[in-house]
């Protein structure tokens, strides 16, 4: 048996709780110590993929979240003003007849609540909040996390798990800002009570239009829609995920857009229209050290265009924990361990860039012309979709 670890997780996200699910289950002893004053996520949605769900199956909670959820019965790509189809697939029966689990719609408190209560039935007491980490101190022997508060902590690993501003990172490999893309995303969520009709079919939609798209979908057994819109603006001075902005610039920004989409932003809550910048880094190879690497956003952030920033971060913590299980030491697990996830990764923030430049299309024509020959559903179940981090061959 391989030896277990003193693991230190620094962010209590959507991946760094189920990275520390994993690693629990395999025997490791693991402290969560998370920067906010509590642990939340604001109401918006989220989409689980098949390669996500083996992690979330693998760790227990995969039954009771898709309780929670939405199974959308297709994906249709549409135009942002007419509603013309352009190409529509079906979604999770065949998502889970291709790759032995099915895809979801998720309200994003739905998980987080769910991997809190998981890892802290693993291991109570675990999760500790109003703990930022400032920096490291790694030896031959460990590291030691230091904390805003004044704490510190020793452990065998670190993992940074912080997201795009990531402390860890930034130790590691110096200051380097992300990038703004020019793309902001609306965020909001209604109550399908109060939008009835409005969108008539379970499926998730994606509205194109010169400049920006939509996506709308269901949450919580359908009982809410989550509005996502991503347009083409100057950078906001305010860039957090909890932004809030005028209802009225969000009316604005899609104006001319389908009356539709126009019915549920009219129903929106105007003290809860949240706006995101978006932020992109190139990828790089360079993870880990002996005995620190990273996860998620902190190391590979990506745009939302393909839906897996949160699938990425519990791939990671599944191939890691497989990577410690199958190496003699720390500083081996931690190199088998990015070297297994970097193309992978890269690949997947390559990808989401260039959908961006694809959703934005110049005219009605070059968007007919790109999907002519394209079928969508099949790309992303070719090598996207049918990727499972416990079964993959680490090499």
């Amino acid at each position: 048996m391989k030896d277990k670890h003193k693991i230190i997780i620094s962010g209590a996200g959507l991946g760094g709780l189920c990275a520390a699910a994993c690693l629990i289950m395999d025997g490791h002893d693991v402290e969560v110590y998370e920067q906010a004053p509590e642990l939340g996520e604001v109401g918006a949605g989220i989409q689980i993929s098949a390669n996500a769900m083996h992690v979330l199956n693998h760790i227990g909670v995969g039954q009771i979240l898709g309780e929670r959820s939405v199974r959308p019965e297709a994906y249709t790509f549409c135009m942002g003003d007419t509603g013309e189809i352009i190409q529509s697939f079906e979604l999770s029966g065949a998502h889970e007849r291709a790759h032995g689990a099915p895809y979801y719609h998720v309200h994003r408190r739905d998980i987080l609540d769910l991997l809190v209560d998981r890892v802290e039935e693993l291991k109570p007491g675990s999760i500790h909040v109003n703990h930022r980490l400032t920096s490291y101190d790694e030896d031959n022997d460990g590291v030691t996390a230091h904390f805003a508060n004044g704490a510190s902590a020793r452990c065998d690993i670190l993992i940074g798990a912080d997201g795009l501003k990531s402390a860890v990172r930034e130790q590691m490999c110096g200051p380097d800002n992300p990038v703004y893309t020019g793309d902001v995303a609306w965020r909001f969520t209604v109550a399908t009570e109060d939008v009835k009709g409005v969108l008539p079919r379970i499926e998730q939609r994606l509205w194109m239009m010169p400049g920006g798209h939509a996506v709308t979908y269901f949450l919580r057994r359908g009982e809410l829609v989550n509005f996502v819109g991503l347009i083409e603006k100057e950078r906001p001075e305010e860039e957090s995920w909890t932004t809030k902005h005028s209802w009225d610039e969000i009316k604005a920004d899609f104006e001319g857009w389908n009356e539709m989409l126009h019915g549920l932003i009219d129903k929106a809550d105007k003290d809860a229209c949240y706006l995101w910048a978006l932020h992109i880094r190139e990828p790089f190879e360079g993870w880990s050290t002996k005995r620190v690497t990273m996860l998620g956003d902190a190391v590979h952030a990506t745009l939302p265009y393909l839906a897996q920033g949160a699938a990425m971060a519990f791939e990671d913590g599944a191939v890691l924990t497989r990577a410690l299980q199958q190496c003699d030491t720390i500083e081996e697990a931690l190199q088998l361990y990015p070297r297994n996830r970097y193309e992978r990764t890269a690949r997947i923030v390559r990808e989401s860039s260039a959908n961006g430049k694809l959703f934005h299309h110049p005219s009605r024509e070059a968007m007919l012309e790109a999907f002519n020959n394209r079928d969508m559903g099949k790309e992303r179940s070719m090598w996207l979709f049918n990727y499972n981090p416990w079964t993959v061959e680490l090499v």
